[in-house]
């Protein structure tokens, strides 16, 4: 039993560590352009996020994959989309 529980803290510690690591936030230098006033998972998001093959591909390319930002939306996403 006592091995058991050791596991599961060990897994909540673990995605504990990728989640923040994954926060950008936190990098001094992350530095978002004043209109992505949205926060999602630590990033800083403009308004119409949901929608990225409309809102989001004349800064990050109309793969997603950086664009003129360098900034894949891929790096946290995944292959969400």
């Amino acid at each position: 039993m006592k091995n058991h529980t050791l596991v599961k803290v060990s897994i909540i510690l673990v995605m504990i560590v990728l989640f923040i690591s994954c926060e950008k936030t936190n990098d001094p230098k992350y530095n978002p352009p004043a209109d992505h006033t949205i926060s999602q998972g630590g990033y800083m998001h403009k308004s119409g996020l949901t929608q990225p093959l409309v809102n989001c591909v004349s800064c990050h390319g109309s793969d997603l994959k950086g664009g003129t930002t360098g900034v894949s939306c891929f790096e946290c996403h995944g292959t969400k989309w």
